[in-house]
């Protein structure tokens, strides 16, 4: 009897010990993400973009406007094939559109609905958003500079919707100015996902999640840049009650209280998750159709 009690407590214990050693999944999941996030950090803008910036003078002054010529607010375009044209105007201080041999230049960034942004740079020619669904969409565009970074001025920020009508029946079919004429066929263009405008309303705080966007090499990735738009709200430290919010790979979260761009090192190697939302002042999401929170995700190579 003695022999089966001491038989019985050894082999608990042993049960006990092998027990202590498992792990919840789940728990592991949330370190590896708190680790993760740890390594990122705020830094000052990198060197590199600062000689850029010197190096385009008074560009880095101007107050770029952005005049629409198609699609007009409320339009109904029969056709998939949507023709973006802009012109850009005002205080431009030498700004102007346009590739350079490096792939870079000043250049429009053109957001349907809550999709990643479309770089258009030969304004001159137009640009199209291809395969867009039938259905009411959302139009949202801004100037940028070559490293995306946006022009925060009030007239740099325009947002309109249209709707697609029997798109798919006849795609060839262009829209027109308005004049009516047949615009130009442009040489840029970006096949456009599925998706639908969100019940937003353009007289209430707006945030659109411009960067980061894609994917990252080289000294590129050294630190890569969060920026944003924000309408119709000023954050706390530009004397307003408003914050965003931003998340990286599930991780704390962090305060932008400054419509500025935020510089972030320490990004771990491969697929990266972004999570940008606006809050107000009593700290609670402020919702406008979907968009004022945004998550996506980025290669660091």
């Amino acid at each position: 009897m003695k022999y089966f009690c001491l038989l019985l407590t050894v082999n608990l214990t042993l049960f006990a010990a092998g027990c202590g050693k498992q792990t919840d999944p789940a728990n592991n999941n949330a370190a590896d993400a708190g680790e993760a996030a740890e390594k990122i950090r705020v830094v000052p803008v990198p060197d590199s973009i600062k000689k850029k910036m010197e190096a385009r003078g008074d560009q880095e002054n101007a107050e770029p406007s952005i005049l629409v010529e198609s699609p007009k607010d409320g339009a109904v375009i029969e056709s998939s094939t949507v023709k973006v044209k802009v012109k850009i105007e005002g205080d431009l201080k030498g700004y102007a559109m346009g590739k350079a041999e490096d792939g870079t230049g000043n250049h429009v960034h053109v957001i349907l609905d809550n999709q990643p942004y479309a770089a258009h740079y030969m304004w001159d020619e137009g640009f199209e958003l291809r395969n867009v669904t039938d259905g009411e969409h959302t139009l949202r565009m801004f100037p940028s500079r070559p490293w995306h970074q946006s022009y925060k001025n009030e007239q740099a920020f325009k947002v309109l919707k249209f709707s697609v009508k029997n798109g798919a029946a006849d795609e060839s079919k262009p829209t027109t100015d308005a004049n009516g004429t047949k615009l130009a066929d442009p040489k840029e263009g970006a096949d456009m996902a599925a998706s639908q405008a969100g019940a937003v309303d353009f007289s209430k705080p707006l945030l659109t999640y411009s960067r980061p966007k894609g994917e990252y090499k080289g000294d590129g990735a050294e630190a890569i840049m969060i920026d944003f738009w924000l309408s119709n709200a000023k954050l706390t430290g530009d004397g307003g009650e408003y914050l965003v919010n931003y998340s990286i790979n599930g991780g704390p979260t962090e305060t932008i209280e400054k419509w500025e761009p935020v510089w972030l090192s320490g990004w771990k190697r491969g697929k990266n998750t972004v999570r940008l939302w606006l809050v107000g002042k009593d700290g609670k999401k402020v919702a406008n159709g979907g968009y004022n929170e945004t998550t996506r995700e980025i290669t660091v190579d």
